[in-house]
């Protein structure tokens, strides 16, 4: 198998695998943006914020946190947030589930006009037991179509340039759960067992 053919199965498997299991909370992108900070200076005129100092951006279930947020507008109102950290992090929930998609970077890139998510720089991005680690993760909230890549500079770092990504199998729940093995017996009536003649 040639490494170019490696390169293009590895990530048709990633994106089956996970693209059936991310979907985000489609009411978050309706929901007013919330930003804390220690520090913030806002231009009217660009239309853009600096939060600096312990930033906590919130719309809905998702939660950015970061030492740094560069938030901008353009005319029709959508939203581009650029967060940096060591590292910064993601969390929101998925559509339909309790469970949460939580992502990590020096830097993520998010675009409430395209519904996209970007993870710069050991980037790591988790779903219960999944996890998916490299240099750039892409991940469209709209398509859940999730993109991952690595870096063959950086052939010294934490994951050697490469792609790193654990998937749990989803195996189906037992109908009836057995009994622990050491469990004591138990005795229960049964309605098929007839009284005794006299």
């Amino acid at each position: 198998m040639t490494p170019s053919y490696r390169k293009f199965a590895l990530a048709g498997l990633l994106f089956l695998a996970w693209s059936g299991l991310l979907c985000a909370e489609t009411s978050d992108r309706n929901k007013p943006i919330h930003l804390e900070s220690d520090r913030v200076l806002i231009d009217d005129l660009n239309q853009t914020s600096i939060f600096e100092g312990k930033v906590e951006l919130t719309q809905g279930t998702l939660r950015i946190l970061a030492d740094k947020i560069v938030l901008t507008q353009d005319k029709q109102g959508f939203k581009h947030c650029t967060a940096t950290g060591k590292p910064a992090s993601f969390r929101q929930k998925q559509q339909d589930s309790d469970e949460y998609m939580e992502g990590y970077g020096e830097r993520i890139e998010y675009d409430t006009r395209n519904e996209t998510v970007d993870f710069h720089v050991q980037a790591r991005v988790k779903r219960d037991l999944d996890d998916v680690r490299g240099d750039h993760i892409s991940y469209s909230t709209r398509t859940e179509v999730f993109q991952v890549s690595g870096d063959p500079s950086k052939s010294d770092g934490p994951n050697k340039g490469r792609v790193h990504a654990v998937i749990q199998p989803k195996s189906e729940e037992p109908a009836e759960t057995a009994a622990p093995e050491n469990a004591p017996l138990t005795i229960q009536t049964s309605p098929t067992l007839s009284k005794p003649k006299p």
